[in-house]
């Protein structure tokens, strides 16, 4: 029987995932395949540190000992930053390996270029790992999404931010307690700066934003906002008017602009988001036929994350090479999503009635205030009260309990 000859660049927590998995799925991905799938070599860093790798497997720090092997079909890598992932993955294409990625940093800065590399060399290129570790967001763009026009994506797209929030609320943590608690878990690593301030959950928004639109908004106009300075009294706070905080990362098209998102938001009881607890993630996609759905799954993770990949390894030996992400959608005025008012808790609002289109629909407490506006208005409003804290609200907000609202006062 033939073989398939697979190399592994990094065996942190990604890379022996796929490495285990290649060898307890090997019935599996040969009687799908018609062929074996054989690890020929592992790239590592460290080379005294003890690993479980076979005697038969080249492992090495050397990426050109790898690309030298007489037979060399699909190069998974799992490394972390642009370099040298970028540099080795084109190095592959021009081998004639099809490639696989979990590097979201990587493929949102340089995603497009490797595609229409791959193109050339008539390889395919596998990202599923990219965006949401076990969920099959990409696939589900890729394939099933020919004829509905997306409109909007929303996503909880970092494990570690959505831990930490429900550590909070569910065990009455400050913020500094529940990220102490998600790095002893091994939730979040000792930086956390690409975590809680949103900026992993942004590249993959990036990635996203490309699949469904074959575009993405300007890097620096996505509101970013982490989630540092959502404290345990705002989190009480907004369990009393029945809500939830979630870092919500989000792109949309209206006309010709894709605009996007990624920043803390409340969800009413009816958002599909409301329920999406822990190291969780889940991406929602709203389009014109099909309507609303929602992909939930584990985000990250030695064994969901290796699924993808190996799901895009089957992609990769299956499918022809593609030369874009997605090809730009024909414009609908009818299909794009419009600018409209949304309900928001702001507050520090001492100067409110100096905005006359702004529908102010009960206040909370002093300063604090349940109102209706776009965020334009927010803004407009955050400039006349310095240090204005504002969240916007996603869901069926008429729905909020009065009982609950008038007692959110006394607080």
């Amino acid at each position: 029987m033939s073989v398939i000859r697979v190399a592994i660049l990094g065996f942190g927590t990604v890379g022996e995932g796929v490495y285990k998995t290649i060898q307890s799925h090997e019935q599996e991905l040969t009687a799908i395949l018609g062929k074996k799938v054989e690890v020929a070599a592992v790239l590592i860093r460290n080379q005294n540190k003890v690993r479980t790798i076979g005697e038969k497997v080249l492992v090495t720090t050397d990426f050109e000992e790898i690309l030298r092997l007489p037979q060399l079909d699909v190069v998974m890598e799992a490394i972390v930053e642009q370099e040298p992932s970028f540099t080795y993955l084109k190095k592959a294409i021009a081998r004639g390996c099809h490639i696989i990625t979990a590097n979201k940093e990587m493929f949102a800065h340089h995603g497009r270029e490797l595609l229409e590399i791959a193109a050339q060399h008539n390889v395919s290129v596998g990202f599923e790992a990219t965006v949401a570790g076990g969920i099959p967001i990409i696939q589900t763009l890729r394939q099933l999404f020919h004829v509905n026009q997306v409109q909007k994506i929303q996503g909880i797209l970092n494990g570690t931010s959505n831990f930490i929030l429900t550590e909070m609320r569910e065990k009455k943590q400050s913020f500094a307690s529940a990220l102490k608690q998600a790095q002893e878990n091994g939730f979040a690593e000792a930086d956390p700066t690409n975590d809680i301030e949103g900026i992993d959950a942004f590249y993959k928004l990036m990635i996203l934003s490309k699949m469904a639109f074959g575009q993405e908004p300007k890097w620096n106009e996505v509101e970013l906002q982490g989630i540092a300075k959502i404290t345990s009294e705002w989190i009480a706070f907004a369990e009393k008017l029945g809500l939830r905080f979630k870092h919500i990362a989000t792109v949309s098209k209206n006309g010709n602009q894709v605009t996007g998102s990624v920043k803390p938001v409340l969800v009413a009881k009816d958002h599909p988001f409301y329920s999406i607890e822990g190291v969780q993630n889940a991406v929602n996609i709203v389009s014109d036929i099909v309507g609303s759905i929602t992909l939930q799954g584990p985000g990250a993770g030695m064994f969901p994350t290796a699924s993808a990949m190996l799901e895009d390894l089957i992609f990769v030996l299956k499918n022809k090479a593609e030369t874009v992400l997605m090809s730009k959608r024909v414009e609908d005025a009818a299909n794009s999503i419009q600018q409209s008012k949304g309900v928001w808790i702001v507050d520090g609002v001492y100067k409110k009635r100096t905005i006359h289109s702004i529908h102010w629909i009960s206040e909370l407490k002093n300063g604090c205030y349940l109102l209706k506006a776009a965020a334009e208005e927010i803004a407009e409003l955050a400039e006349q009260n310095k240090g204005l804290i504002s969240f916007p609200i996603y869901g069926d907000v008429e729905r909020l309990n009065q009982k609950e609202s008038k007692l959110a006062i006394t607080l």
